[in-house]
C-alpha cells in the first residue's frame, strides 16, 4: 500500500517534488536507500512495488537524482548480466556475435583475499542473499528487473542523458554502454535458462527502439547551443578512456601504467610524487590491492607521504581516519609494508589531529598497529567467540607505550567499541549492511558536488553514443538473424541493420559498417575465403533462357536466411559506398564469386574507355536442352541418362530441385540491385577508394591463376573506376615478370590494363611516373617469347593504340626500341596486323608530329616489313594468270590486290614516302655533318623503296617505282651547296637495276618484271636528265654518264627483246637534250667535249650501233650535224625538267599515280 501511494504521488507531483529543496533531499537520502534495499527482496510483491516506484521515480526526477540512478541501474545491470560465455550453436559462426561483453564495465574482477591480516569479505552464500550477485534471483524477479529497464529505456532521450551524464564523465561507470551490453546479452536465447522466456523478446525490442530511437532523429538539425559544451564532453569522454587504459595497464604493472599515463599527460609530471598521489587517490578504476602494495613499496615513499597527505584529519578520531585510510587501498600482508604504511600514517595523523592522549608518533604508530590487529580478531571466521580478544586484553597490549605511560582508559574504550560495533572494512570486497551504509554515506558526499544530470533533447551526441554501443548491438542481431524463426522477427531485425547501416553511414562510423557487412556476408555464404569450384557448372537450356547450375546458385537457393541476408547488404550497401572501408574485402569476393558463376553480367565497359573483350568465362562442363529433348520420360529413360553420364564420366545433370533452387538464385540476385551499387562506386571519392583497391588487389594471385576470370574480374573494376594506385600498378608488373607461369589470357588483360593504367597517369597531369616508368613496362613486354607475345597480342596492340589520344605520352613512348620490336615482332600477326598498321600510319600522320630522329628509321623499317609481307602473293599472281588465260568459264580466284597483305604493303609504301617531308626538319635538327645527316635520313627511304621494287608481288612494286620516282624528284633531295645527292646513282639506282637483272629476280614474276626492268631503266634516264645541269658542274659527271650507258648496255642485252623499246627512246631523248644543251658536242664544235663525245659514240656503238649516227649524222667531210634545238625541252631543272615537262608534286602528294611508264 505504501508502495502504491508513493508511486501515485510520483506520477502526480514527481516533476513538483523535484524543484522543492526539502522534498528533492528526502528524495535523494531516505525515499532512495530504503526503495533500493527493496529492491533486493526475494518477495515478489514487494519486488515489483519497489521497481514500479523506482521506475516512476527515475522518470520523473531523474535530474536531481544522478548518482542515486547510477547506484540503481549499476546494481540491476549486476543482477542481470550473465557471466558465462554465449553458447556455440550448430551452424552460427562464433565470428557473428563478436562484441557482446562478458560482463558489465561497471564489475571489477574480484580481488584475491590471500593474507590480508584482517577479517574476510562476508561469504559468498552471504553475497547472494543480499542479491548483490544476483545468483539467487528468482526467474520472474530478473523478468520484472528487465520490464522495468525496458520501461525506462523507453523514455524519450533515457539512453542520451546515460551517456551524457555517465558515459562522458570520468568518474562515473558508463551506463549507456553496460545498458546496451546487458540488453544485447539477454536477448540471445540461452538466457531464458535463468530467466524466463519473456526476457529475450523484451530485451530485443528494447535494444532495437533504442537503434530506433537515434534512427529518427537522424535527419534532424544538430542543436549546439544545448546545455552542454560539446566539444568538453568529448573531451572528457577522451580522457576518461585514457585513464580506464592507463588503469588496467597500472593493475598489471604499476610502473608501465604510471609511465603510460603520464606520456598521455594524465600525469603532468612523473616526477612529482604530490600528482601520481592525487591521480592514484582520486581513480576509483585503480585496484584497492595493487595500490596497496604500490604505495607500501619502499621505493615509492615519497608517493605514500604525499597519498597521506590527501586526507584531513582535523578533528577525526584515530578509527575514523584509519577508516578513511584503509578504505582507499587495501592493506599488504607482509608486515615490513604494513609497517611502513602505519608509520606515514601515525606521523601525518599527530601532524594534522595533534591528539593529546598520544605522546608522539611511536606511541601513535603502536596503537594504530593494536587497532588493525584488534580488527582482524573481532571479525576473523577462523577465531572462535571465546578466543576473542576484550577489552582488557586490548588495554593489556597497550600497557606503557605511550612515551612509557598508558594511553587514558577513556581513550582506548572509545577505539575498542568503535571497532567492536563496526568492523573497518573495504567496501568494495564486502557485501553486507555496513558496506551498504559507508558506500550511501559516500555517495550523498560525492552527490553534493556531483550537481545535477544535463537533458539532452539533442541528436549532437548520436554519433558518439552510436560509436560506443553498435558492437554488441550488431552482434546481437546477427546472432538472431541466425536463430530465429519468426517472420516478424526476422522484419524488425532486418529492419536494425539497416537502420545500424544508415546510422553508421551518416555520422561517418565506418567500422560498424564494415562490421555489419562482415556479419551479413557471412550469413549469406558467399564470402568464403575459398573460390568454388566451378568445374561441375551446368548449362540448363529452358525456353529461350540458359540457366548456369552450380555449387553456389543450389547452395544459395536453399538457404533462404541466405538470401535474405543478400537483398538486406545490398540494399543497405547502396548510398553508403564512401564509408565502407575493409567491408570492401568481403563485397568484392561475393561479387567475384556471382561473376564466376554467371550469376551476375559482366562487367559494362563501354563507358569506361576500355577497347577489350568481355572476360572469357570458364565454358560449362556440360549443356543440357530440356526444351530439345523428347516427351519421353520413364524410370528407364532415366537410368539411361545416369549411364550415358556415368560412362562419360560427365556430372550428372541437374535435378529439377536444383534448377528450382538456382532460379530462386538468379531472383534474390536480381533483387540484390547490384548494377546499382556498380553505378554509385563511380561517385566514390579516391580516399575512399583506396580500400577498395586494397580489397581488389587481394584477390590477385601471387602465382598463376587456375582460373582467367579469378583475377581479370577484379583488375576490370579497378580499370573501370578509374583507379590508378600505385599498388595496382606494381601487382600487374609483378604478375607480367612471370609471364611463363601466367595464363595467356590472364597476362594479356593484364599487359592491357597496365597500359591503360600507364595512360591514365597521363591523363590525369600526374608529375609523379616514378613508379610506372614507360620504358620498364615496354621492356618488360619486349622481354616475352615470341610465342607468348604473340599469345597477348591484341590487347597489347590495343593498350598502345588507347596511348595515341596522349601527345606526351605518345612522345614518350615511341622513342624506346622496346617500342618498335613489340611492334616488329606483332606486325604479321593474324589479328592484329591489321592493328598495327593503323598503329604505325597513326604515328606517321600525328601531328604535332611524332616521328623524330629516335624513331625515324624504326618507323621506316616497320613500313618496309609490311611491303615485305605482301610477297608471299607473289605465287598467287602467278597462278592468277594461266588460270585466266584457260578458261573464261570458270569462276575467277580472287585478285591479289584483294588480299589485305597486298593491301597493307601498297599502304605501306605510301607510308615511306610520307616519311620523306620529315627529313628536311630531321636534317636542320641534326647534329651531324651535313652529308652525315643526309645519308642518315634518306638512306633508309631509299633502301626501303629499292627493296620493294624488287617485291614478287607485282602492285608493290609499281607502288614502290612510283614512291622511288617522287623521292627522287623531291625539290630537298639534291643543291648546289653539297654534292652528297649524286650517290643516289650509285647507291641507289644502278643496284636497284643490277638486283633486277639477276636470274632469280627475274624468275619471281617473269611476266610482271620485264616491264619493272624497264621502268628502272626509264628511271634512270628521267633522274639523269631531272639533275642534268646540276650534274654538269660535278667533276665526276663523265663517270656517271658513262656507267649510266653500261648499265643501259647490260639492260639490253639481258634478253628481253621487244619489251625493250623504251631504253633506246629514253637514250635518244637523253643525247637530244644534252647536245641542245652543249653537253654533248663534235670536238669541233667544243674541244673540251671531246672525251664525252668519243665515248659515248663509243659505248652506244656496242649495243645500239645506228643511234649515235642517227643522231648526229656526218656530213660529207666527217664532221657530225648537231640535231636542231629541242623546243619543247627546258634546258634547267629550274623550269620544270630537263627531259620533259614535269608537274612537281608535294611530298605529301598521293603515290598511287605512276608517274614511270
Amino acid at each position: 500500500m505504501s508502495l502504491r501511494i508513493i508511486d501515485v504521488a510520483l506520477e502526480v507531483a514527481g516533476p513538483s517534488i523535484a524543484r522543492h529543496p526539502s522534498l528533492a533531499q528526502l528524495a535523494r537520502d531516505d525515499l532512495c536507500r530504503y526503495l533500493f534495499q527493496l529492491v533486493k527482496s526475494d518477495n515478489m510483491a514487494i519486488l515489483s512495488g519497489s521497481l514500479r516506484v523506482a521506475g516512476t521515480l527515475l522518470s520523473t526526477c531523474r535530474h536531481v537524482l544522478k548518482l542515486q540512478q547510477e547506484l540503481f541501474l549499476s546494481y540491476l545491470v549486476a543482477c542481470l548480466h550473465p557471466r558465462v560465455e554465449i553458447p556455440r550453436e550448430p551452424g552460427i559462426d562464433p565470428a557473428l556475435y563478436v562484441g557482446v561483453p562478458q560482463a558489465p564495465k561497471l564489475v571489477k574482477p574480484s580481488a584475491s583475499q590471500a593474507g590480508s591480516g584482517r577479517t574476510t569479505p562476508v561469504p559468498v552464500k552471504d553475497r547472494q542473499k543480499l542479491g548483490m550477485e544476483g545468483g539467487s534471483r528468482k526467474p520472474e524477479a530478473r523478468e520484472a528487473m528487465v520490464e522495468s529497464i525496458g520501461v525506462l529505456a523507453r523514455i524519450p532521450n533515457f539512453m542520451a542523458e546515460l551517456f551524457v551524464n555517465y558515459d562522458c564523465e570520468v568518474d562515473r561507470a558508463d551506463l549507456c554502454e553496460d545498458m546496451v551490453g546487458l540488453l544485447s546479452r539477454n536477448a540471445f536465447p540461452d538466457s531464458a535458462a535463468w530467466s524466463t522466456t519473456n526476457v529475450p523478446p523484451l530485451c530485443l525490442d528494447a535494444l532495437l527502439g533504442y537503434i530506433q530511437f537515434i534512427a529518427d532523429r537522424l535527419d534532424d538539425e544538430p542543436k549546439h547551443d544545448g546545455p552542454f559544451d560539446l566539444s568538453r564532453l568529448r573531451e572528457q569522454r577522451q580522457r576518461k578512456k585514457i585513464i580506464i587504459q592507463g588503469a588496467t595497464k597500472f593493475n598489471e604493472d604499476p610502473k608501465a601504467g604510471i609511465a603510460f599515463l603520464a606520456s598521455k599527460g594524465i600525469i603532468e609530471d612523473i616526477e612529482d610524487p604530490k600528482l601520481i598521489a592525487k591521480f592514484l587517490k582520486g581513480t576509483s578504476r585503480i585496484s584497492k590491492k595493487v595500490l596497496g602494495e604500490y604505495i607500501s613499496n619502499r621505493k615509492n615513499e615519497q608517493i605514500l607521504e604525499a597519498f597521506m597527505d590527501l586526507f584531513d584529519f582535523a578533528g577525526v578520531g584515530i578509527v575514523d581516519a584509519l577508516r578513511d585510510v584503509l578504505g582507499s587501498f587495501r592493506l599488504p600482508g607482509e608486515s615490513p609494508l604494513i609497517q611502513r604504511i602505519v608509520t606515514v600514517f601515525a606521523e601525518k595523523y599527530l601532524a594534522g589531529a595533534k591528539p593529546k592522549e598520544a605522546a608522539d608518533a611511536d606511541s601513535l604508530f603502536i596503537l594504530t598497529y593494536a587497532a588493525i590487529m584488534l580488527n582482524t580478531d573481532l571479525y576473523n571466521p577462523n577465531v572462535k567467540p571465546q578466543n576473542r580478544m576484550t577489552f582488557e586484553g586490548f588495554t593489556k597490549n597497550l600497557k606503557g607505550v605511550n612515551a612509557g605511560n598508558d594511553f587514558p582508559i577513556e581513550y582506548l574504550e572509545g577505539i575498542y567499541r568503535s571497532i567492536q560495533q563496526d568492523e573497518i572494512i573495504l567496501p568494495d570486497e564486502h557485501e553486507n549492511k555496513h558496506a551498504f551504509e559507508y558506500a550511501w554515506k559516500e555517495l550523498l558526499i560525492k552527490a553534493s558536488t556531483a550537481g545535477d544530470m544535463i537533458p539532452c533533447d539533442s541528436n549532437v551526441l548520436d554519433a558518439d553514443m552510436f560509436e560506443a554501443t553498435w558492437k554488441p548491438v550488431v552482434a546481437t542481431l546477427s546472432y538472431v538473424f541466425m536463430s530465429a524463426s519468426d517472420d516478424v522477427v526476422f522484419s524488425r531485425v532486418v529492419i536494425g541493420f539497416d537502420q545500424c547501416a544508415k546510422i553508421a553511414t551518416k555520422y561517418g562510423l565506418t567500422e560498424a559498417l564494415d562490421r555489419i557487412i562482415f556479419c551479413l556476408s557471412s550469413i549469406s555464404t558467399l564470402a568464403s575465403e575459398t573460390t568454388p569450384n566451378t568445374t561441375l557448372n551446368t548449362e540448363v537450356q529452358i525456353g529461350k533462357k540458359a540457366v548456369m547450375v552450380s555449387e553456389v546458385a543450389v547452395k544459395l537457393g536453399r538457404d533462404f536466411k541466405a538470401q535474405l541476408a543478400t537483398i538486406v547488404l545490398f540494399r543497405l550497401l547502396s548510398g553508403s559506398e564512401a564509408a565502407i572501408r575493409n567491408g570492401w574485402e568481403y563485397v568484392v569476393r561475393i561479387l567475384h564469386h556471382l561473376f564466376i558463376n554467371s550469376l551476375i553480367p559482366q562487367l559494362d565497359i563501354r563507358d569506361s574507355g576500355l577497347d577489350i573483350p568481355p572476360i572469357p568465362l570458364q565454358p560449362p562442363s556440360q549443356v543440357v536442352d530440356r526444351d530439345g529433348r523428347s516427351n519421353e520420360a520413364g524410370l528407364l529413360s532415366a537410368f539411361t541418362s545416369y549411364l550415358s553420364s556415368y560412362a562419360a564420366d560427365d556430372p550428372p545433370e541437374p535435378s529439377d530441385e536444383e534448377i528450382e533452387n538456382t532460379l530462386c538464385t538468379i531472383d534474390c540476385i536480381n533483387a540484390c540491385g547490384i548494377s546499382e551499387l556498380l553505378e554509385n562506386i563511380r561517385s566514390v571519392p579516391i580516399s575512399s577508394m583506396t580500400y577498395l583497391v586494397n580489397a581488389l588487389l587481394a584477390k590477385l594471385p601471387d602465382t598463376s591463376p587456375a582460373v582467367i576470370t579469378h583475377p581479370s574480374s577484379c583488375c576490370e573494376m579497378m580499370i573501370q573506376y578509374n583507379i590508378s594506385e600505385k599498388p595496382l600498378t606494381r601487382t600487374l608488373q609483378n604478375i607480367i615478370r612471370d609471364a611463363k607461369n601466367i595464363h595467356p589470357l590472364m597476362l594479356s588483360r593484364v599487359i592491357y590494363y597496365l597500359l591503360v593504367l600507364l595512360r591514365r597517369s597521363y591523363l590525369i597531369g600526374s608529375q609523379d611516373h616514378s613508379f610506372m616508368r614507360p620504358p620498364v613496362v615496354l621492356h618488360s613486354i619486349s622481354s616475352f617469347e615470341q610465342d607468348i607475345l604473340e599469345n597477348s597480342a591484341v590487347p597489347i596492340i590495343a593498350g598502345l593504340t588507347s596511348i595515341g589520344n596522349e601527345t606526351q605520352l605518345w612522345k614518350e613512348i615511341t622513342k624506346y626500341p622496346d617500342f618498335w620490336s613489340i611492334i616488329q615482332r606483332l606486325h604479321q600477326h593474324q589479328d592484329g596486323g591489321a592493328m598495327i598498321f593503323d598503329l604505325l600510319r597513326n604515328i606517321v600522320e600525328s601531328d604535332p608530329p611524332v616521328i623524330n630522329a629516335d624513331n625515324y628509321e624504326a618507323a621506316v623499317g616497320i613500313a618496309n616489313d609490311f611491303a615485305n609481307a605482301g610477297s608471299i602473293v607473289a605465287i598467287q599472281e602467278l597462278r592468277h594468270e594461266p588460270s585466266v588465260r584457260r578458261t573464261r568459264s570458270v569462276k575467277k580466284p580472287s585478285k591479289p590486290q584483294d588480299n589485305p597483305l597486298v593491301i597493307r604493303g601498297t599502304k605501306a609504301v605510301g607510308i615511306i614516302y610520307q616519311m620523306t617531308a620529315r627529313i628536311p626538319a630531321l636534317i636542320s635538327q641534326s647534329h651531324l655533318e651535313r652529308n652525315e645527316a643526309w645519308a642518315a635520313y634518306w638512306s633508309p627511304i631509299f633502301n626501303a623503296l629499292t627493296t620493294q621494287c624488287l617485291n614478287p608481288c607485282r602492285d608493290i612494286r609499281h607502288q614502290a617505282i612510283s614512291a622511288l620516282q617522287r623521292s627522287l624528284l623531291s625539290p630537298e633531295l639534291a643543291s648546289t651547296d653539297h654534292k652528297e645527292w649524286v650517290a643516289i646513282f650509285g647507291e641507289v639506282l644502278f643496284p636497284l637495276i643490277l638486283r633486277l637483272l639477276k636470274p632469280e629476280v627475274y624468275q619471281s614474276d617473269p611476266t610482271g618484271m620485264s616491264e619493272t626492268r624497264v621502268q628502272a631503266a626509264t628511271l634512270v634516264c628521267k633522274i639523269f636528265l631531272h639533275y642534268l645541269v646540276l650534274l654538269s658542274e660535278w667533276e665526276g659527271m663523265l663517270d656517271l654518264w658513262l656507267n649510266i650507258l653500261d648499265i643501259l648496255d647490260r639492260m639490253m642485252n639481258s634478253g628481253q627483246g621487244d619489251s625493250l623499246e623504251a631504253v633506246p627512246e629514253s637514250l635518244k631523248n637523253i643525247l637530244l637534250v644534252m647536245a641542245d644543251g652543249g653537253y654533248l658536242v663534235p670536238p669541233s664544235v667544243d674541244e673540251s667535249k671531246e672525251k664525252i663525245w668519243v665515248e659515248t659514240q663509243k659505248r652506244l656503238d656496242r649495243f645500239l650501233p645506228d643511234l649515235f649516227k642517227e643522231i648526229f649524222p656526218p656530213t660529207p667531210e666527217g664532221q657530225f650535224v648537231p640535231p636542231p634545238p629541242q623546243q619543247d625541252l627546258p634546258h634547267h631543272p629550274a623550269e620544270g625538267s630537263s627531259g620533259e615537262k614535269t608537274k612537281e608534286k608535294s611530298p605529301r602528294a598521293s603515290v598511287e599515280e605512276d608517274d614511270v611508264e
